[in-house]
């Protein structure tokens, strides 16, 4: 069902005409000085972005307390589940127009920004959009091809999380930190200590992610700013081969037992004690595992070499402006407002993921999970390095070609080598489309 709001607040109206699909070229922000918002125009501005009932009310509120300073403009917002805000969006850049402000996902970034879609909004940055509050870190997040085409509302980062009742069960310390070989074993001593009841941890070298910190930690992101793969095969082999002896030996849980628990996790299910994903799906873990488990641990991954910047802060979601809209210095206060205001903070709390800017994150009142979250992204700073490229148009493609890999090496049905050279294959496809 598609849902609108509307309320007045203060960003200009978007008269939005896209006149091909993604192929469009459109008028992205000019270099000149931008301008000030006129206070007494009045104007109407499309806000768009996905979520439900409960994020609906959240932007409600946020635009009502944004409609206290710029009573003069109007602000019509819509959401959608996930899946259909794309579609949608897809529809709108073929020939129906994108909304003037938009809620952004990083993995659609690329696409639309190369496609002429999005706004640069660098003539805004530092005067009508604040970046004292963003670390250039954060702000060079929403930067493809040397322009500011998204400001990150949230960040997280990649981290492990433990379960302290199934630890002090199985009478087994948390991990305390070291190289994967390390991890390994201290998987292999929770799941010996539970007798098989629970499994230390899953099979990791069937995520992404694991692959790519190691290959941060070596001096190289996946992908070269030009979208080029920027690993080999034999890259590639010697990842997957880590996890030969853990998914042999029954270090980890077994990908039939995953199979059968599906669709949530093994540490969602309380199979395993520890899981490595990024630090905002806390709040899921604990809504799936039940009353029983009040708190979990959150520490850093494995070290793959000490001293490298093989961590960053990924954008939970960012906030764009379409490259249509008609009022583009009222669009940039709409989104400076969603990003750095003390009053969007206290509204959505941790709702959109920790906010990236420090002004928003005072005015926001953290849960102790949330609490928790700050904390651990503050203990890896000297991990953090600079994000890596935006993510190559199809990456979300090649993401879950490298997990349906992962889960059948898992069973056994491929070997090493064959599983790189599917992936390979899939990715001369989508880097060739």
């Amino acid at each position: 069902m598609f849902h609108i709001r509307t309320r007045r607040a203060v960003l200009a109206a978007a008269a939005v005409t896209a006149s091909t699909a993604l192929v469009l070229t459109g008028c992205s922000g000019s270099s000149e000085p931008a301008g000030t918002f006129d206070p007494d125009e009045e104007v109407t501005l499309n806000l768009a972005f996905w979520g439900n009932d409960v994020r609906a009310d959240l932007y409600d509120q946020a635009i009502a307390a944004f409609n206290e300073e710029y009573p003069n403009i109007t602000v019509n917002s819509s959401f959608l589940g996930f899946p259909e805000f794309w579609e949608k969006r897809q529809t709108e850049a073929a020939g129906g127009g994108l909304p003037d402000v938009m809620q952004f996902d990083y993995s659609y970034l690329r696409q639309y920004s190369q496609n002429g879609l999005l706004l640069d909004l660098e003539p805004y940055l530092g005067n009508i959009i604040d970046t004292d509050p963003l670390s250039e870190n954060i702000l060079q997040i929403g930067v493809v091809n040397g322009e500011t085409t998204g400001i990150p509302t949230s960040t997280n980062a990649w981290g492990m999380f433990t379960n302290p009742v199934l630890l002090e069960q199985a009478g087994v310390d948390d991990f305390a930190g070291g190289s994967w070989e390390d991890y390994n074993d201290w998987m292999a001593e929770v799941t010996e200590a539970s007798g098989g009841a629970v499994y230390g941890g899953t099979d990791w070298t069937g995520r992404i992610q694991n692959f790519e910190i190691q290959r941060r930690a070596a001096g190289a992101d996946l992908f070269t700013d030009e979208g080029e793969p920027n690993f080999t095969e034999e890259d590639l082999a010697a990842f997957w081969e880590q996890g030969d002896s853990i998914r042999e030996d029954g270090t980890v849980i077994s990908q039939q037992q995953l199979e059968e628990i599906y669709p949530v996790s093994g540490f969602d299910a309380a199979k395993t004690a520890s899981e490595l994903t990024w630090d905002n799906f806390g709040a899921g873990y604990l809504g799936n595992l039940g009353e029983d488990y009040t708190e979990l641990g959150l520490i850093a991954p494995p070290v793959t070499a000490e001293g490298a910047k093989d961590l960053y802060l990924k954008p939970s979601m960012l906030h764009s402006i379409a490259a249509t809209t008609d009022h583009p210095e009222a669009a940039a206060t709409l989104v400076d407002f969603l990003v750095n205001s003390p009053e969007a903070g206290a509204i959505f709390g941790t709702n959109r993921g920790l906010p990236a800017s420090e002004t928003m994150l005072e005015g926001a009142e953290l849960d102790p999970l949330g609490e928790q979250i700050r904390a651990y992204e503050e203990s890896i700073s000297d991990r953090l390095g600079d994000a890596p490229p935006v993510p190559i148009v199809g990456y979300g493609t090649l993401e879950e070609k490298f997990r349906q890999l992962g889960t059948e090496l898992g069973f056994g049905t491929l070997t090493v080598d064959e599983a790189v050279s599917q992936f390979f294959a899939e990715m001369d496809v989508v880097l060739n489309q």
